[in-house]
């Protein structure tokens, strides 16, 4: 709820900024963790009957540590900078928070759910469908790239929806253009935050949609992985926010991962992977590379070596991605080769493996270089697509260089977990979940 016509303030801060914001946020407010297994029952969040028997009906019982500890305060119209583990559920704290307040007015956009890519977009408006499917007069609508404006015009003619997901760049332009009115907007949600505004270009588009809504409004803001430095930024676009931090990186690993290494040369990646195939039990597997060129090779020569993968990257035809998407997250295929387009908050129930093909990387900083970002957050964000809401998983990072040992030292340092080498045999008891 900050003033959003203050464009420098947003767009520009330094590091006595940094540390001016963190004093105040000690002062005013302390920040709050969350530790242990809360064993109460979505109904003593005092949530609607309907999202009540939504959430029954989606086979939830219990709210996760991060939904127990931020649901109420969200309900109450407070602004929340959350940042928790992945797969513990932080899409369901705006989700339903949105819902239980929402009032619905026919033709009027009350909030904006803002994401950094496609993909994303379209789960999250699953999300908001499945919880509000026993709501009555809720609307929801998912615009981004890749398809005609015209025709997210077409469909803003005929309403606009009340709830409004999408990425920056096309939910600015319908807005700038008249198409997507936005005097309505009481919630304003940035997911995956740290993604979204640690590039000034991106930046620059969430903070041009938050000054065409009214001044009055909650913000929502969450990510697996927050500095200080961004968190700072983040809270320029608050008011007195519920801060949710992990502040021992050690707790971002998830309890049922299991993480292992497997040094080789670069040549020897495809035989290592096809052996691995072959060899692990797995329900669905992700395979992650470093470009689109590799994306594009891997997933034929898996083909051609009789495993019937799919592969998605960006630059694809946007029907063709949210199909690739859509039918690997139905399970209808079994093994995906991707770039990281997919590496953050996609939610897909049945991955069990991830395997890191190539080894995220690290921006130099000595020579200025922002393409990559930080290799550490990249590979915690991927392996986090396996072993979700506390269910097993395994995690297997091909190590191939210098500049991998120093990505997954940097891992091991940060987030204090020991990552061996991959022993010969690995039980599969470690990493499936019995039922």
């Amino acid at each position: 709820m900050a003033d959003p016509t203050n464009e420098e303030e947003l767009l520009d801060y330094e590091e006595d900024d940094v540390a001016e914001a963190e004093a105040v946020g000690k002062a005013g407010q302390e920040k709050k963790g969350y530790v242990g297994i809360h064993a109460t029952g979505f109904k003593e969040l005092m949530l609607k009957p309907e999202l009540l028997q939504a959430i029954a009906d989606c086979g939830f019982e219990h709210p996760s540590e991060v939904q127990h500890e931020c649901i109420p305060h969200a309900i109450l119209g407070n602004d929340v900078l959350c940042q928790a583990k992945s797969g513990m559920g932080k899409t369901a704290v705006f989700v339903l928070s949105i819902l239980q307040q929402l009032d619905p007015k026919p033709n009027e956009c009350h909030a904006i759910i803002l994401c950094h890519t496609r993909e994303l977009a379209f789960q999250i408006c699953h999300e908001f469908t499945r919880f509000s499917a026993r709501m009555k007069g809720v609307t929801i609508g998912n615009f981004y790239g890749g398809i005609p404006v015209t025709q997210n015009k077409e469909t803003l003619k005929k309403a606009v929806p009340n709830i409004v997901v999408g990425t920056p760049g096309r939910i600015k332009q319908l807005a700038k253009e008249g198409a997507l009115p936005l005097k309505h907007v009481r919630f304003f949600v940035l997911d995956e935050c740290d993604k979204m505004l640690e590039k000034l270009d991106m930046r620059a588009d969430c903070q041009e949609i938050f000054k065409m809504t009214p001044h009055e409004k909650q913000v929502m803001m969450f990510s697996a992985t927050l500095n200080q430095e961004m968190r700072a930024v983040c809270k320029k676009f608050m008011t007195n926010p519920q801060e949710v931090y992990v502040d021992d990186e050690s707790k971002l690993t998830l309890h049922g991962l299991v993480q292992h290494y497997v040094m080789l040369h670069e040549e020897e990646k495809n035989r290592k992977l096809n052996d691995l195939l072959d060899a692990l039990d797995f329900n669905q597997v992700v395979i992650f590379v470093k470009s689109v060129a590799r994306a594009k090779m891997l997933n034929q020569l898996l083909n051609e070596c009789n495993f019937p993968s799919v592969c998605i990257y960006g630059g694809m035809d946007q029907e063709e991605r949210i199909k690739v998407y859509k039918n690997f997250k139905e399970g209808k295929h079994r093994i995906l080769v991707a770039t990281d387009l997919v590496g953050r908050g996609i939610d897909i129930e049945r991955v069990n493996i991830v395997i890191n093909y190539d080894m995220p990387e690290s921006d130099d900083k000595a020579k200025g270089e922002s393409k990559h970002g930080n290799g550490a957050d990249t590979y915690l964000h991927r392996v986090g697509r396996a072993g979700r809401f506390g269910t097993k998983g395994l995690a297997i990072t091909f190590v191939s260089s210098q500049e991998d040992s120093a990505v997954l030292n940097a891992v091991q340092d940060r987030f204090d977990v020991d990552i061996k080498p991959l022993p010969e045999k690995i039980d599969a008891s470690t990493y499936m979940n019995t039922n």
